[in-house]
C-alpha cells in the first residue's frame, strides 16, 4: 500500500460505504450505472467536440462529468468518469471508441504470439489520479467516489473480437480451441486492470466496482475454468475499499461470482434480489446486494417507479431479514439508457430515498 492510500478520507456517514460494510444507512444509498453523462444535456455541452478516450484523460473535464449527476440526482456516490478499455490504451493498445458502434480494436488478438506483444499497463496513470483529487474536493462526507475497471473477460472479448460481439463466437472459440493463448491472455490482463484500480485506490477512491459486461454469455463451468481465477486475484490485490462485483445477464452466475471476492454483489434486473441473495449466500455467505430497478422502468413514470422500488425494497428487506443478504444500495440493473428523462432520475432517487 503506497502513502497516498493512507490519505484516503475517513467516511463515518456515507450511507453507501455503512450499506456495503452490513451497517444501518441513515437512508438507502442509491447510484446508477452511467449516470455520468449520456442522459444530461450539460454532459454533452462539456463534452462537444472531444472524442471518449481524449475525454477520460482530461482532469478538469473527467472531474466535471463525474460530478455532474451528483449536483442535479442527490445521488449517493459519485462513479469516476472513464471507460473500460482506458487501461488499454494507456499502456498502449491501439484501441477507439467508434460512435455508434463501441470500442473498437486494431490489431485482435488471434493468437499466443499476439497474446505475448500485448502491451501491460505498470505506471500510475497520473490523469485519473489528479482527476480523483478535484473530484473528492467537491464530494460530501456523505458522499461516496466509486473507481471502476473493466474485468479480464470482457476486456478479453474485446480484444480478441476486435469490438463489440453479438455472440462471442471468436472469444468462446479461442478460449476452448487454444485455452493455452486464452490462460496466458487473461494472466496478461490482470496486472493492467489492477494497475488501474490501484492508481485510483491510491487517489483516494471509497470504493470500486469491478464491471463483466459481457460474462453473462457464459456457462457457469466455463466461467469457473476460464475466469474466476483472474477475477480472484485482482480483487486480492485492491481489498483496500469496499469491493462491487457486477455482470449482465448474470443470473446463473451470481453464486460462482461472489467467490471472486466482492463485498457487495451487483444483481441486474432479471432476477428477484431476494432470489439473487440466496445463490449468493449458499456458495459465498451473505454478502450486501446492488441493484437492481429495469433501466427501462425510468421511462413509464413515477407511479410505475414507486411501485418497482418498493417492490425492490420489499426484496431487499426480506434477503437482510433471512440472513442471506447483509445491506442494500440502490441501483438500476444495468446502465442509464441513453434517452433517459433527466427528471425522471432525479424523481427517482427522491422516491427510492423516501
Amino acid at each position: 500500500m503506497t502513502s497516498a492510500s493512507h490519505s484516503r478520507r475517513q467516511l463515518t456517514d456515507a450511507p453507501l460505504l455503512e450499506a456495503a460494510a452490513g451497517r444501518t444507512p441513515s437512508r438507502t444509498p442509491v447510484w446508477f450505472m452511467r449516470q455520468a453523462g449520456r442522459s444530461l444535456p450539460e454532459y454533452r455541452r462539456v463534452r462537444e467536440g472531444i472524442a471518449m478516450l481524449d475525454s477520460c484523460l482530461l482532469p478538469e473535464l473527467v472531474a466535471e462529468i463525474t460530478m455532474q449527476p451528483v449536483r442535479r440526482h442527490d445521488v449517493d456516490a459519485a462513479i469516476l468518469f472513464s471507460d473500460i478499455v482506458v487501461p488499454l490504451k494507456v499502456a498502449g493498445v491501439d484501441v477507439d471508441i467508434v460512435a455508434g458502434r463501441g470500442p473498437v480494436v486494431q490489431q485482435p488478438i488471434r493468437s499466443r504470439a499476439d497474446v505475448d506483444k500485448l502491451p501491460i499497463l505498470d505506471a500510475e496513470v497520473t490523469e485519473v489520479a489528479a482527476a480523483i483529487g478535484a473530484i473528492l474536493g467537491e464530494l460530501t462526507d456523505t458522499q461516496a467516489l466509486i473507481g471502476f475497471a473493466g474485468a479480464p473477460f470482457t476486456l478479453a472479448s474485446y480484444l480478441v473480437e476486435g469490438g463489440p460481439s453479438k455472440n462471442h463466437e471468436v472469444t468462446k472459440a479461442m478460449m476452448h480451441a487454444d485455452p493455452q493463448a486464452w490462460h496466458a491472455l487473461m494472466a496478461r490482463l490482470v496486472p493492467t486492470i489492477t494497475s488501474f484500480l490501484r492508481t485510483q485506490i491510491d487517489a483516494g477512491i471509497d470504493a470500486l466496482q469491478l464491471f463483466d459486461s459481457w460474462v453473462g454469455f457464459l456457462s457457469e463451468r466455463d466461467y469457473r475454468e476460464f475466469v474466476l481465477p483472474y477475477s480472484t486475484e485482482i480483487m486480492a490485490q485492491v481489498a483496500d475499499v469496499p469491493r462491487i462485483h457486477f455482470g449482465v445477464g448474470t443470473g446463473e452466475l451470481l453464486g460462482a461470482m461472489s467467490e471472486a471476492g466482492s463485498e457487495v454483489m451487483g444483481v441486474d434486473w432479471r432476477v428477484p434480489l431476494d432470489s439473487a441473495a440466496a445463490r449468493i449466500a449458499q456458495r459465498s455467505g451473505a454478502k450486501a446486494l446492488q441493484g437492481n430497478l429495469d433501466p427501462a422502468v425510468l421511462f413509464a413514470g413515477n407511479a410505475v417507479v414507486e411501485r418497482e422500488v418498493a417492490r425492490i425494497k420489499e426484496e431487499a428487506a426480506r434477503a437482510i431479514a433471512a440472513g442471506t443478504a447483509t445491506g442494500h444500495i440502490f441501483n438500476l440493473g444495468h446502465g442509464v439508457l441513453p434517452h433517459t428523462d433527466p427528471q425522471a432520475i432525479t424523481d427517482a432517487v427522491s422516491i427510492i430515498h423516501s
